[in-house]
């Protein structure tokens, strides 16, 4: 029997988020800081002749339907670009939301991509395999490696890897779904600010203060599709010892930064036991 392989897929937050406008193709031009937390799902491989994907974990039942998973679109993205390749049993561990904002399903095919690298002894700085993960989604191809980095374009004009402080956080999701698509829809119009990202500090303090600075250009469209978003918003802002609160991504999952751990797990136990109906997590975005 073939050796089992198994990947984490970390949970991708927008630190910041900026439209910058919309192209021909009718993407949108997008700037963004992205980090990643300790919250992952997991996925493994057996490798074996038939393609096949079984979902467990609590998040398993708003997947939808296998043949739409991303994992699958990843293996046949890959074939597409580097042709026969060995394939086999997925197994994902769903633990991140569904349509959240945070790239649960980006950051499975990517983690699939490694595991299809791994299995078939293709390098993992291929351009063949990013070039999969472009073409499987717009946020894949930042989650291949999982590290802090700058995305620009439609996320396939990523910086190189940079050291962000780790940042202690709270997650909430109010488990109401959000697409990516109708928040765009609602999205008024292109960003006036002229603060590109630059000089990204490496200091806890002073990431607060640019990322004040920064903020997420589709946060009152996310709102406009789920006013749910406001909610979580005033209940992170009025958590004690709060440093900065925002929206990721595309919503609805918000997310509230701490000087420490033992204060983010405080907050997270806080809102835990006032909200049962939301996924509430302390972690660490770095």
């Amino acid at each position: 029997m073939s050796a089992l392989l198994v990947e984490s897929a970390p949970a991708k937050i927008n630190l910041t988020l900026r439209v910058l406008g919309r192209r021909e193709d009718g993407y949108h031009e997008l700037e963004s800081l992205v980090g990643f937390t300790a919250i992952s799902d997991t996925i493994s491989l057996r490798p074996r002749t038939a393609t096949s994907l079984d979902i467990t974990g609590p998040f398993a039942g708003a997947c939808g339907p296998i043949g739409d998973n991303l994992v699958i679109k990843a293996v046949a993205a890959l074939r597409e670009k580097v042709g026969r390749i060995a394939a086999g049993h997925f197994l994902l561990d769903k633990q991140i939301p569904v349509a959240a904002g945070i790239g649960g399903g980006s950051a499975d095919a990517a983690a699939a991509l490694r595991l299809l690298a791994r299995a078939n002894n293709i390098a993992r700085d291929d351009k063949r395999l990013a070039s999969a993960a472009l073409a499987v989604g717009a946020d894949v191809p930042v989650c291949l490696d999982s590290r802090a980095r700058i995305m620009r374009g439609v996320g396939d004009l990523l910086s190189a890897p940079i050291a962000v402080p780790a940042m202690p956080a709270v997650l909430v999701n109010p488990k109401v779904p959000v697409s990516t698509r109708d928040v765009f829809a609602a999205f008024a119009g292109s960003s006036l600010s002229d603060k590109y990202l630059r000089n990204v500090p490496a200091r806890f303090d002073a990431m607060i203060g640019f990322l004040t600075e920064h903020g997420n250009d589709l946060t009152q469209a996310a709102i406009a599709c789920a006013p749910v978003i406001t909610e979580v918003l005033i209940a992170l802002r009025a958590l004690p010892a709060v440093r900065l609160v925002r929206m990721s991504g595309s919503g609805p999952t918000c997310f509230a930064l701490f000087l420490s751990s033992g204060e983010a797990l405080a907050a997270a136990q806080r809102l835990a036991a006032e909200r049962k109906d939301w996924w509430v997590h302390a972690t660490m975005i770095g």
